[in-house]
């Protein structure tokens, strides 16, 4: 079975976000221990794996994602990592639809080489900010919002990109303050730089600290920073140690994530289900 690693969210090998992509036999996935253990094994952010269904559906491909600890509803990265792996082993063309537990996700190939992923824009609600949030990430607040279902993290608000680029939280307390994680967000301090806002992001209750660059995040990012600079189309910087660039557009109920991509590892897995 092969089994490659893709870093999404960059044109460069070792930055961006690196997931594992598994594509499986038409018949259904393996029993999900097998997958878990796949995934814990590889130690990333999250693992890929999908099958093709049956011509003439509404989906052209089933997919699922695991952390090293759960598998979880969306996750943009290693969806764009499957795209890709789909597009350069010239297993699909054009158009690629997954289905998947957050609905039917579609994905298209340009000839520049990036891929554009359709995903539903994150419900933003307005919150106060748990006790405690402030401390645990290590600066000061300015606004909180839940993102609803399927990503279920808390999107902080923060005075500037120096305080996002400088947190060094305590991600046993974060924890207890969101349903998966914490996205810590500012402004850009030059938009001339390239980016309109900076991210970071903190999921340690499912097994990840910080994830380099998180696709998903940037549905709920998207309608956040729209609202505030008045456009619907965007640039976010994922200011992680790897770092990696997300366009967004926002398109109503529908958020378009465009990013790159770059396979750095192809191989066997020997392992079988």
């Amino acid at each position: 079975m092969r089994i490659r690693i893709v870093d999404a969210f960059t044109d460069r090998p070792f930055a961006g976000n690196p997931a594992g992509v598994l594509l499986l036999n038409s018949g259904g996935f393996p029993a999900d221990p097998w997958l878990q253990q796949v995934a814990a094994e590889l130690n990333l952010s999250e693992t890929a794996f999908a099958h093709p269904l049956p011509a003439g559906g509404d989906a052209d491909w089933a997919l699922r994602w695991f952390t090293p600890a759960t598998e979880v509803d969306m996750c943009g990265h290693a969806t764009l990592a499957t795209a890709h792996v789909l597009h350069t082993t010239g297993t699909a063309t054009g158009t690629v639809r997954f289905a998947a537990r957050c609905g039917t996700l579609i994905t298209t190939a340009h000839e520049d080489g990036t891929l554009t992923m359709d995903f539903p824009t994150a419900p933003l609600t307005p919150v106060e900010a748990p006790d405690g949030v402030a401390q645990a990430l290590g600066a000061k607040v300015l606004s909180a919002h839940d993102t609803g279902p399927h990503i279920g993290d808390l999107l902080v608000e923060l005075a500037d990109e120096e305080s996002v680029r400088g947190l060094s939280p305590d991600f046993a307390a974060l924890v207890e303050h969101s349903e998966r994680g914490i996205i810590a967000t500012a402004a850009a301090a030059d938009p001339r730089s390239g980016y309109d806002f900076v991210s970071r992001g903190f999921f340690p209750r499912v097994g990840i600290d910080e994830d380099p660059v998180t696709g998903s995040a940037h549905t709920a990012l998207a309608p956040f920073w729209s609202a505030r600079l008045g456009r619907d189309e965007l640039t976010g910087l994922q200011a992680s140690a790897r770092s990696g660039l997300v366009r967004t557009a926002l398109r109503g109920g529908r958020t378009l994530l465009t990013g790159s991509a770059v396979t750095v590892v192809d191989g066997e897995l020997l392992s079988a289900p």
